[in-house]
């Protein structure tokens, strides 16, 4: 079993961060409104960012970091994911 620390995009703009051990059955929930308050009212979204770890406390504690960055840092983390998803 893995463990994923991901950014979704909102339609507004916003960005949400979580982890999870499925990825593709949280988007489905975010996008059902299943998943949390906050994207629930934002929906659609669409994955910006995914980041694998070993186990939960690892993914954990990556969210929290995540979480603490700034906006213009997470968006940072969005480009360079885009980026080397392209090559």
């Amino acid at each position: 079993m893995g463990f994923f620390v991901y950014l979704v995009e909102c339609r507004d703009k916003t960005l949400y961060c979580g982890f999870t051990t499925d990825v593709e059955a949280r988007l489905s929930a975010h996008n059902k409104g299943l998943a949390s308050k906050y994207t629930r009212p934002r929906r659609p979204v669409k994955l910006a960012y995914l980041e694998a770890k070993k186990s939960k406390g690892e993914a954990l504690k990556r969210e929290a970091e995540i979480k603490s960055l700034s906006r213009s840092q997470k968006l940072a983390l969005v480009r360079n994911y885009k980026l080397r998803q392209r090559v």
